[in-house]
């Protein structure tokens, strides 16, 4: 069996990170796409050389299409494919809707939808002509409310394009053997948040804890499994039963 490849956008820090060690961990070779986070990326990449894994990293702003598609032919180039694209990439700010700027609201979509079509376009050739891929994209846990989100509107609208997306290229692509699917995180501790907003947060779970990244990890480990080969379109909260 060829070694597998991964190409993991925002795979220098939190969900992003763990999954790449994941992955190496299970003898994939990891590309982590990342736009500033130079130091955390290089991190990771010695982490997962330093266990005897096969990583590199790449800047890229994936919200520029041509950049987008030059990432994934370097990645092709370097490894001859990519077996799975995991879309985890995204900027958030909190700002009431009638405060927003246009390039606020822009960058929202720039950077949580649209790079999600670019990659998946430029992918899908390679993972077409071998009858087999998988896609995992990040929406959040609930963005398929279609509920009010006066201080988040941008994020919330492009994380709920993310499932529509989502869905759609499942369709076309699962005649090829390729699955498209979504994970949608809750409260999930990826060591960003300060101890007394998570404590905040707590409150507001079903479950009563935090999640943690290895949560998420599972989740991208199963998407990526045989025993999800026939998964597909499929949305998976992660949340503690938050947002549903």
């Amino acid at each position: 069996m060829a070694e597998r490849v991964a190409l993991i956008t925002g795979g220098a820090k939190g969900i992003g990170r763990g999954i790449a060690l994941d992955l190496a961990a299970q003898q994939w070779s990891v590309a982590i796409c990342y736009r500033t986070s130079e130091a955390a990326a290089k991190a990771t990449v010695a982490e997962i050389t330093s266990r005897g894994g096969r990583a590199l990293s790449i800047r890229c702003d994936v919200s520029d299409p041509q950049a987008a598609k030059d990432l994934v032919t370097q990645v092709e180039q370097q490894w001859g494919r990519i077996d799975a694209l995991i879309n985890g990439a995204g900027p958030y700010h909190r700002v009431s809707l009638f405060e927003e700027t246009v390039e606020g609201w822009n960058e929202m979509f720039d950077g949580n939808l649209h790079p999600i079509f670019y990659l998946a376009k430029a992918v899908a050739t390679g993972m077409k002509a071998r009858k087999s891929g998988r896609i995992i994209s990040f929406s959040m846990a609930n963005a398929d409310q279609m509920v009010s989100q006066p201080d988040i509107t941008a994020h919330y609208i492009a994380k709920a394009g993310v499932l529509i997306l989502t869905r759609t290229l499942a369709k076309l692509l699962a005649p090829h053997g390729i699955t498209v699917n979504a994970i949608s995180p809750g409260f999930i501790d990826s060591g960003s948040a300060p101890p007394e907003e998570l404590a905040g947060m707590t409150k507001r779970i079903p479950a009563g804890y935090i999640g943690t990244v290895d949560d998420t990890v599972a989740a991208v480990r199963y998407l990526l499994s045989d025993d999800a080969r026939y998964v597909n379109g499929a949305n998976i909260q992660v949340s503690g039963g938050w947002g549903i």
